[in-house]
């Protein structure tokens, strides 16, 4: 089985955090799921600097300071993920979607409304048990 490693920011603006929704795949069970922003860590690149580079390529977001919150494990179908999940305060809302095709920017008491894709639900369940 393919395995990948990745990483993902959970956005905090104004005790918000910010929710992206994946556009239509092959993969049903990626397709229109909701996740924390990110991809894949390139070989050579420490997880912060994967996180930098996808958020700006992504969002054109970028974020002054970050820490470490939790890795998951999650097997889908045909791929294993690492997804090393990291708070990422920034500065402000202003973004621009470049690959998903919408967002929200959510209450941590609001994040279990949506469909999320299954590697981030247990950073939902951690964010929303430490409220």
């Amino acid at each position: 089985m393919k395995r990948i490693d990745v990483v993902a920011g959970i956005i905090l603006f104004k005790n918000r955090i910010l929710c992206v929704q994946r556009p239509e795949s092959k993969q049903q069970y990626i397709s229109k799921k909701f996740e924390f922003p990110g991809g894949k860590i390139e070989t050579g690149e420490t997880h912060i600097e994967a996180l930098r580079r996808e958020l700006l390529e992504e969002l054109n977001l970028s974020f002054s300071n970050q820490s470490y919150f939790l890795t998951v494990i999650h097997q889908y179908p045909n791929i294993e993920v690492t997804l090393h999940a990291y708070l990422c305060r920034v500065d402000s809302d202003e973004l621009k979607l470049h690959e998903h095709i919408s967002l929200e920017w959510l209450k941590t008491e609001e994040l279990d409304t949506l469909d999320w894709a299954a590697a981030d639900i247990p950073i939902v369940q951690k964010l929303q048990n430490n409220q």
